[in-house]
């Protein structure tokens, strides 16, 4: 399971693995160096789309 905390509007994630060969297979389309930006804005989307539905 993740380490997931909050802090001042940040969302920290360590030790997260995410086992999708689809969404690697994606993400190894770009380089390296952009992953971290990648990850961030689909996390930031995905997010997002599940807005409101806690109350489900």
């Amino acid at each position: 399971m993740a380490d997931v905390k909050l802090e001042d509007g940040i969302i920290r994630i360590k030790e997260l693995d995410i086992q999708d060969a689809k969404a690697a297979k994606v993400l190894a389309e770009y380089p390296e160096a952009r992953w971290a930006e990648i990850t961030r804005r689909a996390l930031k989307i995905g997010l997002g789309y599940l807005q409101g539905g806690a109350q489900d």
